[in-house]
């Protein structure tokens, strides 16, 4: 760990790896076309991937919502100040150009644990689905602009908490 800022206070350094099903399994789901059940459909023409994770939604009204997000890159080592839980459901990124991208994550807490934070990075293929309330990062590209289809709950109450924690993630030397 490093210092920074406040007397005391210590930045964690976090190694970044690569991203596996067992790995990342106590945080969610990755999403691959590599892993899974898979099956033709409409006439042949298609392959069906299916069921690669299941989106939760908890709490009245909710509902499965898609977005596409646009995201500008970042450079390793990438520091931080934020981490983001959302506790009424889960929520998914998967790429839709191949963009690589950096996962942090922390397991589901009232607060974070700077030695919890763990560090992935994706292959392009890749996409992840994060439990309700496991910590994350907000989405962070590597090399190009990233776009990316976006499965999350959506509907009343709150469900984004956020904690502010410095922390940097570094690849290994």
């Amino acid at each position: 760990m490093k210092s920074f800022g406040q007397i005391g206070v210590q930045m964690p350094d976090i190694i970044a790896q690569p991203l596996t099903r067992d790995a990342f399994s106590d945080f969610g789901d990755v999403i691959d076309t590599a892993a899974g059940q898979s099956f033709a459909v409409n006439g042949g023409r298609a392959m069906r991937h299916h069921d690669l994770a299941r989106i939760e939604t908890l709490g009245d009204g909710s509902y499965a919502q898609l977005s596409i997000f646009l995201s500008e890159p970042v450079e390793l080592p990438f520091e931080s100040d934020i981490l983001e839980q959302h506790p009424l459901g889960s929520q998914a990124f998967v790429p839709m150009d191949g963009s690589r991208f950096l996962v942090v994550v922390a397991p589901a807490s009232d607060i974070v644990d700077p030695a919890s934070i763990r560090a992935f990075i994706t292959n392009g293929r890749q996409g992840v689905h994060y439990r309700a309330s496991v910590w994350h990062a907000p989405l962070a590209v590597l090399e190009r602009r990233g776009e990316f289809l976006v499965v999350d709950r959506g509907g009343g109450g709150n469900n984004c908490h956020k904690q502010r924690l410095r922390f940097r993630i570094r690849t290994p030397d």
